[in-house]
């Protein structure tokens, strides 16, 4: 079938929305017609060349929509259901079978290369292949194709653009701090970075009931908004190069838990020299190529602490997602305050103002979602 995609044609270039034709569901294959789409960092990082997929590529890995077909294979969703698309696992290894999806032993496979296991790829132009099936989507389009794996059924009360930064961003920061860190009640916590990632953490953080809760960011609205969301202190970085000495002046002994979003080595050694014993740091920002580990490794073993990574939030979707609708509907996950809806012709506009700091969560309107 024909559709409209954001192409990025070579490493760097901007977004061009182009028609393009996409398969038919194989049988394990679930078409959906895409209402929203959030935009991520790591759809950025793609865009520069960064990631193992071959150019021109349709990215996007935040999408939600109505699906519209399934493979004979697909029994969890029908035609007609309303879901949010999300990363994508086999379902098959220990990991899957563990209920770690974000784990899953073919995770770089099935996410990152820009291909169906088997290296077809779903869509073309003009006869020529277009890398496809980023995080088992590509949902920078008008239809994309999915799998059971990474479909998640939404209700009916859950608006699309909502829903659609649940796919990855929010899983990330609410699920790293509410599932990887799994921090306790008053336990202190720090977030370095004050985009979507950052703030979902701090939603996070309130929710465990965390206290305090420290935001290092530089843009003041982000700061701002930081306290609206729960944090109980921010942090300028801007003004103090000593950021390890202001996080101490809040805790003298340090933080239990720290959260970084920036994946910049100079934050991680601050952080690190602001951690409590058996402090624990979880990194989801993505670092320089050859960023070494951070901290002293001797300062590390003497105090106990932990240097971990987080993938999605260690989110199993298909659990974690609906409790996030519910904390939604609850008003506990006031999504609506961190995002902003373009449509999706200005996309490279709407990246521009995230940039800018204008707005902290961009998501695309691509259609209505219906048939």
């Amino acid at each position: 079938m024909k559709t409209m995609a954001a192409l990025v044609r070579s490493p760097g270039a901007a977004f061009t929305i182009e028609e393009v034709e996409l398969d038919a569901p194989r049988d394990d294959e679930i078409l959906v017609r895409i209402a929203a789409v959030g935009v991520c960092h790591t759809d950025l990082v793609a865009q520069q060349g960064a990631m193992p997929l071959s150019m021109p590529a349709v990215l996007g890995h935040e999408g939600a929509g109505v699906v519209i077909a399934t493979g004979a294979a697909v029994t969890k969703v029908s035609s007609g259901d309303r879901v949010a698309l999300t990363f994508r696992s086999c379902g098959r290894c220990e990991r899957c079978h563990g209920r770690d999806p974000a784990y899953c032993y073919t995770m770089p496979a099935l996410n990152y290369v820009g291909a169906r296991p088997d290296g077809s790829k779903a869509i073309r132009q003009a006869g020529a292949a277009v890398s496809s099936n980023f995080f088992g989507q590509s949902s920078f389009a008008g239809h994309a194709l999915a799998y059971e794996q990474n479909v998640v059924k939404l209700p009916p009360d859950m608006p699309f653009e909502l829903a659609a930064p649940l796919g990855c961003g929010v899983q990330t920061g609410a699920g790293g701090v509410m599932l990887a860190l799994a921090c306790p009640r008053g336990s202190s916590l720090l977030v370095t970075g004050g985009g979507a990632v950052g703030l979902s953490a701090v939603m996070g953080g309130a929710h465990q009931g965390c206290a305090p809760i420290i935001v290092v960011e530089p843009m003041a609205a982000r700061r701002d908004l930081a306290l609206e969301l729960g944090a109980t202190h921010v942090i300028d970085p801007g003004a103090d190069t000593d950021l390890a000495a202001q996080v101490r002046a809040i805790v003298p002994n340090g933080v239990d838990f720290a959260f970084d979003t920036t994946g910049r080595p100079d934050i991680h050694a601050a952080v690190m020299s602001a951690l409590a014993p058996k402090g624990v740091l979880g990194i989801v920002g993505i670092p320089p190529p050859g960023a070494p580990m951070p901290g002293a490794l001797g300062t590390v073993l003497m105090l106990g602490q932990t240097v971990r990574g987080i993938i999605e939030g260690d989110s199993d979707p298909d659990v974690f997602l609906p409790r996030l609708v519910e904390l939604w509907r609850a008003g506990r996950l006031p999504l609506e305050k961190l995002v902003q809806v373009f449509p999706f012709a200005e996309i490279n506009e709407a990246i521009a103002a995230q940039h800018r700091g204008d707005c902290v969560k961009v998501v695309l309107e691509v259609g209505s979602g219906e048939p």
